[in-house]
């Protein structure tokens, strides 16, 4: 009986994690060379992106405020990381003096099991910068962790994750995306996949006029081309700014205006 068949992303995911693991090797003098850098993978088609609006973005965050996973979707919004970023944040790489922190891995989920490796790509590995409002709910996020902490006594597991269980295990990056989709339903705004917010916190930047250079390096792209494809067309008003100030540089005769209109 033959298996079932596994999708072009999912052997990228797959891949990711064999790859990590033999760079691990490689390190340790296990082996010469990683072979999996030599391996051919299938083209995969990018799901369009669907965004939410700044309106949308606050009410549900206004509606999970009492969420024990507030922290995390607030930090997913604003700074833009991975699904498996976020569930594998170690308290270790947190800066909230600074209000920085560092992505130096990600929790992935293959067949049901989850695993801790590498960031996808090397520009993964990044720091983002931090708005003093995170870090805040990052504070009180961290405060609560450790009430849960002592309710739970020797029962506690101590991952040094950010986000946890109540008990401290590990969080399911799948559980999170199904309690994710459920709240957005509750909250009235339209359910987009996860990785939706980490596209929304793009979009959104890029309406408040971060350069291109800045949002890219922030989301851990490898080149800001890659930023340019996913997000101009994602967020058409962004581009009708842009043409907007263009032709407000140039002074000329509007059509139907009836006077010359200089740039200020």
């Amino acid at each position: 009986m033959k298996g079932k068949r596994l999708s072009p992303a999912s052997i990228r995911r797959i891949y990711g994690t064999l790859r990590g693991a033999l760079n691990t090797a490689v390190k340790k003098k296990l082996l010469a060379y990683n072979p999996a850098l030599s391996v051919e993978l299938p083209a995969t088609e990018a799901s369009k992106a669907r965004v939410w609006d700044a309106e949308q973005a606050g009410r549900f965050l206004d509606f999970v405020k009492d969420d024990r996973l507030y922290a995390l979707y607030l930090l997913v919004i604003m700074a833009g990381l991975r699904r498996g970023e976020a569930v594998g944040l170690r308290w270790e790489d947190v800066q909230l003096d600074t209000g920085y922190l560092r992505i130096a891995q990600q929790v992935v989920e293959v067949a049901g099991k989850v695993y801790v490796g590498p960031p996808k790509t090397k520009a993964g590995e990044r720091a983002v910068a931090l708005d003093p409002d995170t870090v805040a709910v990052l504070r009180a996020h961290r405060a609560a962790q450790m009430r849960e902490r002592l309710a739970w006594g020797e029962a506690w597991t101590d991952t040094g994750l950010v986000f946890t269980r109540e008990d401290g295990q590990m969080l399911q990056p799948a559980a999170v995306t199904i309690r994710f989709r459920a709240t957005a339903t509750k909250a009235g705004v339209p359910v987009i996949r996860f990785h939706d917010l980490r596209h929304t916190c793009a979009t959104l930047a890029l309406a408040a006029d971060v350069p291109m250079k800045v949002v890219s390096d922030r989301l851990g792209h490898s080149t800001m081309a890659i930023t340019a494809n996913l997000y101009t067309a994602v967020l058409p008003a962004v581009a009708r700014e842009a043409a907007l100030r263009v032709a407000n540089v140039v002074p000329h005769m509007r059509e139907g205006a009836g006077e010359h209109v200089t740039a200020v």
